[in-house]
């Protein structure tokens, strides 16, 4: 009947069917059904997890199996008619126990599927027994306890007792699923004998049946490793009686109650083991469910479980259950992990995912989104997938670790680079803020550097780990921001270390400019000493002039190192930077210093502070009061005197040498020797200075005696000058000649006053006279008249010569010629040809 339970009844689950009396999980074409889902739905099973148990029952047929169960657990298999005994259970049936059965406080457990397997030695089938094989070892590699329904007159017997196809299970089950015996699952065969009427105990016939499974199990052909296992090794056995069901009715009725009540859990597992290796093997009312029993696949895996293991039943494959347990748990695993990663995990993610595609940014509020649904996606896996074979399960949940890990890395990186960029840009903006602040308060020397400096470093840095911070995972080291924090605040330093750089070069450049101020006007009163401007008591010999120079030089260079050393230690500067910056200003104030005496020492200026001293020495007495030329003055020898005088000028401003000494300044020594921060280049201002004797000398000797030639003829013009002045005062014109110029000239004086024209005319050239002689034009326009006179005289010259030459010249030409003629045609040999050529 159990063929056609299936199709009756109303409508059912999902394809109409009714399953409240069992489902045929393998039909006897050995054919696996798909509606053991359905059927564990129908009853609610499927999120029961591990909260169930699986009983199969063996036995030959006809022998009461189904009637065993149905009293057992209250289930409503078809059993045999008793007026035609044939074939009733066809396949294998399932079919969930009914609850509540309870006896003296003891309460079966809940969740109870039971399957009843085709019975053996069954006509129908006859001599196949392929199916009774594969069917038995089915029951027994996926159910926790096997009952083994056998009357007490079979007990003893080879066939009658199934020995041998219980042998054929065993060495099948040993091959397939059990071949390493540390990872083996354990079962519990129970033996059922029925129909027990006491003259043989219950001890005895159990060790009749022990001693036959021993038995057939030596003979059993083991794999390798297991050769010398004991079938206890990898099953437990128990052994129950029940009375007579015909005979003994009630009694029967009575025991099967009691013996439900045995199938509930057992949370003491050691004692009862321990008590059947003592022999202990009747079981008095314990329970029999022990957590080694169970298969520990989840309630929903439990038909893709079943149906790999009868897979690889039927094709006959090496198989080794826990790897069917992991193919499961497996797909299962890999299922779970991608729909709560698409549920939990990707809507909050994918977001900060898109936003981080470019460069390194700060994702705002990443922390406190990422971490709790990675929490929350790792703990949902842990619930839904927790049931699976473990191994597999914690491999899967590492997987699933890994990949969210892998995604989050990513974006935590993205977000500390973002934060590291973010607090290194606004530590350079708040300290340069203050600088250009304190600079244009013209207060930029006397900010605290340090201070500001550690204010900004000290709301940067915090900045970045109260957004850190967040984002940090517990058991994940890639999620710390120790190290990028320690490269943030590096690159602060280094950020740091730069602007207070570019704040000592500016202040450097600053003082440069000062101490280039400050030496314009004394070095330039220091030369101008050279001319005495004028005074009698100004004028120098000269031979003090480098002496004032360089002591000028320091003055001004030490003020401006003191002031250079007091404003860096405002700005923190370390010891290494001073002195770099302190080297540089001594430099650039010796170059400073050697521009402005190569200014003053041009040709143009030099020979103006020449002609200035000469001109105080000549032009003026002792006194300062300028000369006023005489006859009876001595000119000749003041020039000489004020002329190799101002000669002796040169060779001093030619070389700096000081008086004292007759040495150059100590340069070197001011300066010092390069300090080993200043990187050494190519280029001029980063290397050494070294002074020597041709470094102090300003004028060579060759423009020495080119300014010595070119003094003498500007002294000379002075000179002549000079003279010029004693003789226009020698020869006045006498005072009777004016009287007489004005009778010899009255006629024509009264006629130009008389004409218009020639009145004019007088009145033009007087005010041109009065013009020229308020501007003192009078020497120019002489000047300018002899000039126009010799340079007319010498173009006068030049046309005369020119004339000359071309008049000549056609005489000359003939005069040669008259000779070669006569001489060639008097027959002259040729030499006197080649002669006559050659002249």
């Amino acid at each position: 009947m159990n063929g056609q339970i299936s199709g009756i009844g109303s409508k059912g689950v999902d394809d109409g069917e009714d399953f409240s009396m069992g489902v045929q999980v393998i039909n006897e074409n050995k054919e696996f059904s798909e509606k053991l889902p359905s059927y564990l739905s129908y009853h609610s099973l499927l999120a029961s997890g591990f909260n169930y148990h699986l009983v199969a029952v063996f036995g030959s047929q006809s022998t009461g199996k189904s009637t065993l169960l149905n009293y057992l657990f209250g289930t409503q298999f078809s059993v045999m008619d008793e007026t035609a005994r044939r074939q009733t259970t066809k396949g294998i049936w399932m079919s969930k126990a009914q609850p509540g059965q309870s006896q003296n406080g003891k309460t079966m457990a809940d969740n109870i599927l039971v399957m009843d397997v085709e019975g053996t030695d069954g006509r129908e089938r006859g001599e196949d027994q392929d199916f009774e094989r594969k069917s038995a070892l089915f029951a027994l590699a996926t159910s926790e306890v096997m009952i083994v329904n056998v009357w007490e007159h079979q007990v003893g017997l080879y066939q009658g007792a199934n020995m041998g196809l219980l042998k054929t299970v065993f060495e099948v089950n040993l091959q397939l699923f059990q071949k390493n015996q540390s990872t083996s699952q354990r079962s519990l065969l129970f033996f059922v004998i029925r129909d027990h009427i006491g003259t043989t105990p219950l001890q005895g016939l159990a060790d009749t049946l022990m001693a036959d499974l021993n038995r057939i199990w030596g003979t059993l052909s083991k794999p390798q490793g297991l050769e010398n296992s004991q079938i206890t090794d990898f099953f437990d056995f128990e052994f129950a009686a029940l009375p007579h069901k015909i005979l003994q009715g009630d009694k029967f009725v009575e025991e099967t109650k009691k013996l439900a009540t045995r199938f509930r859990e057992v949370e003491e597992e050691s004692a009862i083991v321990s008590g059947r290796k003592e022999g202990d093997v009747l079981g008095g009312d314990r329970g029999i469910f022990l957590p080694s029993y169970h298969r520990r696949i989840p309630a929903d895996g439990l038909p893709m479980y079943a149906e790999g293991i009868w897979t690889q039943i039927v094709t006959n494959k090496d198989l080794d259950l826990p790897s069917q347990q992991e193919l499961l748990a497996q797909y299962r695993c890999e299922e779970i992990s991608a729909s709560i990663t698409a549920s939990v995990f990707d809507p909050v993610v994918t977001p900060f995912e898109e936003k981080g595609h470019q460069a390194a940014k700060v994702l705002e509020g990443l922390g406190e989104a990422i971490v709790p649904a990675r929490q929350e996606t790792l703990s949902a896996f842990s619930v839904e997938a927790g049931r699976y074979f473990k191994p597999v399960f914690l491999k899967k949940k590492e997987e699933l670790e890994k990949k969210l890990d892998g995604r989050l890395k990513a974006l935590v990186i993205l977000h500390y680079q973002g934060l590291h960029k973010r607090a290194v840009q606004e530590f350079e903006d708040s300290v340069t803020a203050y600088l250009k602040k304190a600079a244009a308060a013209s207060s930029a020397s006397e900010h605290d550097f340090r201070e500001t400096v550690e204010e900004a470093k000290e709301a940067a840095l915090a900045r970045f780990i109260e957004e850190a911070e967040p984002c940090v995972i517990p058991e994940q080291s890639w999620s710390s921001f120790k190290e990028e924090l320690a490269h943030t605040e590096s690159d602060i330093d280094a950020v740091a270390s730069r602007v207070r750089g570019e704040e000592i070069r500016r202040l450097r450049l600053r003082i440069e400019r000062v101490i280039k101020t400050k030496l314009a006007e004394p070095i330039e009163l220091e030369f101008r000493k050279l001319s005495g401007s004028g005074t009698g008591a100004g004028k120098s010999d000269g031979k003090k002039l480098w002496d004032g120079v360089w002591a000028v030089f320091e003055k001004i260079s030490s003020d401006g190192l003191d002031r250079f050393l007091s404003k860096a230690q405002a700005l923190n500067a370390s010891p290494e930077e001073n002195e770099q910056a302190v080297w540089k200003l001594k430099k650039k104030s010796w170059a400073i210093l050697k521009a402005k005496i190569d200014e003053e020492l041009m040709e143009g200026n030099i020979l103006m502070k020449l002609r200035e001293n000469f001109e105080d020495r000549f032009r003026y007495d002792e006194n300062g009061v300028p000369r006023v030329w005489k006859p009876s003055d001595d000119i000749e020898g003041l020039y000489a005197r004020a002329r190799e005088s101002t000669l002796l000028l040169i060779p001093l401003l030619s070389k700096m040498e000081l008086s004292a000494t007759s040495k150059p300044p100590p340069v070197a020594e001011f300066i010092g020797k390069r300090p080993a921060s200043v990187i050494a280049t190519s280029d001029d201002e980063d290397e050494d200075v070294e002074i020597d004797d041709d470094l102090m000398v300003i004028l060579t000797d060759a423009k020495q005696v080119g300014l010595q030639d070119r003094f003498r003829k500007m002294a000379d013009g002075i000179y002549v000058e000079a003279k010029r002045s004693t003789i226009s005062s020698v020869s006045q014109i006498p005072i009777w000649f004016y009287g007489l110029l004005v009778v010899l000239g009255w006629n024509e004086f009264w006629a130009v006053l008389r004409s218009p024209l020639y009145f004019m005319f007088l009145l033009l050239i007087g005010a041109g006279a009065y013009v020229a002689h308020t501007l003192n034009l009078w020497g120019p326009m002489v000047r300018i008249g002899n000039a126009m006179v010799n340079q007319t005289i010498e173009i006068g010259r030049e046309q005369l010569r020119n004339f000359v030459e071309t008049t000549k010249a056609p005489s000359l030409r003939e005069e040669v010629a008259v000779p070669l003629q006569n001489l060639t045609k008097s027959g002259t040999t040729d030499s006197r040809k080649e002669e006559e050529e050659d002249w």
